[in-house]
């Protein structure tokens, strides 16, 4: 099953990026002998709309047409589901059991996602409900991921 993070934003070169990247190079590794692979990031500009409104349902549309078919998404919204990363490592372990050929996760820009797009995804997840610049949200949902499968392959990364 490919993983891939989709975002609204591009986050600049700096420590925040090479975090990222970090935690996916892990998770490529820790992933292959469990048919995760993938761990991608695609990044889509912010809309100029006028109101939030209209930018979110612009944004909404280009997520839409950048995702793949056959997927299972994820919404990353603060009104969300909170799971711990037990759980949330089930979670991609049964999706991956199911046959889901991808799993993609999703976060928005400043405004956050458009409520039709959260409401349409298969899952709405919340890290916290605080708000939580992308910048981070990119970085706790890498390291997640990352901490998934070291939990799904017994490595000792994770304790309880």
């Amino acid at each position: 099953m490919r993983i891939g993070l989709f975002a609204i934003g591009r986050m600049k070169q700096g420590p925040e990026r090479e975090l990222v990247s970090r935690y996916l190079e892990r998770s490529v590794a820790t992933g292959k002998p469990l048919s995760l692979t993938g761990f991608t990031v695609s990044e889509l500009p912010e809309s100029r709309a006028g109101s939030a409104a209209a930018r979110k349902a612009e944004e909404a549309r280009a997520l839409g047409a950048l995702l793949p078919e056959h997927r299972w998404t994820v919404a990353l919204d603060e009104h969300g589901k909170s799971m711990g990363s037990e759980a949330f490592a089930t979670t991609i372990l049964r999706r991956r059991d199911e046959g889901k050929q991808a799993l993609s996760f999703v976060i928005g820009g400043a405004d956050g996602l458009d409520p039709g797009f959260v409401k349409a995804a298969d899952l709405t997840l919340s890290f916290s409900p605080l708000t939580w610049p992308h910048q981070l949200v990119r970085i706790m949902l890498a390291e997640q991921l990352y901490r998934a499968t070291t939990i799904l392959s017994g490595h000792p990364y994770h304790r309880e």
